[in-house]
């Protein structure tokens, strides 16, 4: 007669080291299964691939996290299912789509699991600290209310929504900062607000903010995957607000575009939303929508006019001077929206628009002479970026992006325009504008440049930024990072700290990989051109693309 007796009960501790009944067990493998039990417990059901990037995986290791979690699960005699469909046998899904995700645990599977601390049952407390969320009192979990109803949960949706906005602006975006007073991740803030979402809309609002903060993490396959199933979610429900999410929506694919550098796409997107009759109502009406529009079609013009300015002046002063135009419109929008984190953003565009629109002779288009003079353009391209860092100084300070700080770097050696790699004596010889030149070009504006945030040498200026990434104080996307390593390691060799400035050349060689091809090109021809040769020869910079475009950043 068979047996009938019921699958053994796994035995799971949660403390260091952590152990599947008595045997180490690797935490990826233990977080996810733990995962997908509280999901399950909970009426979630999946994990999704997103719940693991910021918590135990990152893009280029996730497939890797996922294989060996499954044979980990085997190892267990635990059978853990994946996709969207929670009925089927998992012995009969498709292996080669299992990395795809989401991922579940079957009931019977579930009741197995016996979570402990230190050998006794673990509480909701301590699993929700295990796992990095954050617990939530027992009435907010699993309450069902009418639809129409307006009730306290969506109080506690919108103080959740509320702190990921608000963590997304002090650079927060995947993972606490430290010294944070405990504050969590933009990306946890806005999964919290996902479980505790009563509405389609607010539901997707979760979803837009996913894909928005991915974006801006870096990461285009996720931002798509988030903004594909926003599309989803509108067209499967009349979702309240539809035509400002559908408005969002192609906003933040045109940012995804233009962060590929694939420009005439972006163009595109921003067009077609601009000629569609509903999305250019919302574009009209709603100042935070313009906003975006208006900055992201300036940048995309400012990048277009630069690339055309040596073979094509007239169009290149055409897009020039409409891009400029763009980013007033973007600037009035931010201030009818009581936005200064905005118009710090754009402010800094402006600054920087206009002193590479000087660098390649566009200096004299009509918006940017003064009494028809064009002697002012770097005092002026200055003003606008102490204007934003002005700004950041009265959004509480932490709003503060490392972009002011990497354009005036790049303004204040772009004063030398030096011969193509140069010898270490003629590299040193060059003149570059200091802090204290550049504070006197601000004029009125010269109090943005307080002594906390600005050192008196730029070296020093680049690495306390540096130091706040590396320390977590705040978290520097790829590209600002790399920015930062190679104005570090251009004014630590102009210093005459050699060795320091290979440090940062080195960290540079591995933040590369990250960027899109044109922006590794970009560092590529500067680290060969701008820096002297016996930096160079020493340093091995990677090899340089074939006919790399020249782009200034």
């Amino acid at each position: 007669m068979p047996s009938t007796a019921s699958p053994a009960l796994l035995s799971i501790e949660l403390t260091s080291p952590q152990s599947v009944d008595g045997r180490r067990a690797a935490f990826q493998s233990l977080w996810l299964l733990v995962r997908m039990q509280h999901a399950h417990a909970h009426g979630g059901g999946v994990v999704r691939l997103a719940d693991l990037r910021g918590e135990v995986s990152d893009a280029s290791t996730l497939r890797m996290v996922v294989s060996r979690a499954f044979r980990d699960f085997k190892a267990w005699g635990l059978e853990v299912g994946w996709g969207e469909d929670l009925q089927r046998e998992p012995r009969f899904l498709n292996a080669e789509r299992r990395s795809q995700g989401p991922f579940w645990l079957p009931a019977a599977q579930a009741k197995r699991l016996r979570l402990l601390v230190d050998n006794r049952p673990a509480t909701a407390a301590e699993v929700a600290s295990f796992l990095g969320l954050r617990a939530r009192k027992a009435q907010a979990v699993g309450t069902i209310t009418p639809p129409d109803a307006v009730h306290l949960q969506d109080a506690a949706f919108w103080k959740q929504l509320v702190a990921s906005q608000q963590a997304a602006r002090q650079g927060r975006l995947m993972s606490p900062v430290a010294g944070g007073n405990g504050n969590g991740s933009a990306l946890e803030a806005i999964r919290l607000a996902g479980t505790l979402a009563a509405s389609d809309f607010q539901r997707a609002l979760v979803t837009l903010n996913e894909a928005m903060l991915w974006r801006r993490l870096g990461d285009n396959e996720q931002a798509r995957r988030r903004l594909q199933a926003l599309k989803k979610q509108r067209l499967a429900h009349h979702v309240a607000g539809n035509d400002y999410l559908g408005a969002m929506e192609c906003i933040v694919s045109a940012w995804c575009a233009y962060t590929a550098r694939d420009l005439p796409l972006a163009q595109s997107l921003l067009g077609g939303m601009a000629q569609d009759p509903a999305r250019a109502l919302v574009l009209r009406h709603h100042p935070d929508v313009r906003f975006e529009w208006c900055n992201l079609w300036a940048l995309a013009c400012r990048s277009r006019a630069l690339a055309l300015a040596a073979d094509d002046r007239p169009a290149a002063a055409a897009l020039a001077e409409e891009s400029l135009q763009r980013f007033g419109e973007a600037l009035a929008a931010a201030f009818e929206s009581h936005s200064f984190d905005a118009a710090q953003h754009v402010a800094a565009n402006m600054g920087m628009a206009a002193w590479l629109f000087d660098r390649v002779g566009l200096g004299d288009l009509p918006a940017l002479a003064h009494d028809g003079h064009r002697a002012d353009t770097t005092r002026r391209a200055v003003q606008w970026i102490a204007f934003s860092e002005w700004l950041c100084g009265h959004t509480d300070g932490q709003g503060r992006s490392a972009w002011n700080a990497i354009y005036l770097m790049r303004i204040a050696r772009g004063h030398c325009r030096p011969d193509a790699q140069p010898t270490l004596a003629q590299f040193r010889a060059q003149k570059p504008l200091d802090p204290a030149a550049m504070s006197k070009l601000a004029g009125p504006l010269a109090d943005a440049f307080d002594t906390a945030n600005w050192p008196a040498r730029w070296v020093d200026v680049a690495q306390a930024r540096l130091a706040d990434h590396q320390a977590g104080r705040r978290r520097y996307p790829g590209l600002q990072q790399g920015s930062l390593l190679f104005e570090h390691a251009w004014y630590a060799a102009h210093a005459g700290d050699l060795k320091a400035a290979e440090h940062s050349l080195g960290l540079l060689r591995e933040v590369l990989p990250q960027l899109v091809p044109s922006d590794r090109a970009y560092f590529t021809e500067s680290w060969n051109d701008a820096l002297p040769a016996e930096l160079v020869l020493e340093a091995k910079p990677p090899r340089r693309p074939a006919a790399p475009r020249k782009k200034a950043r």
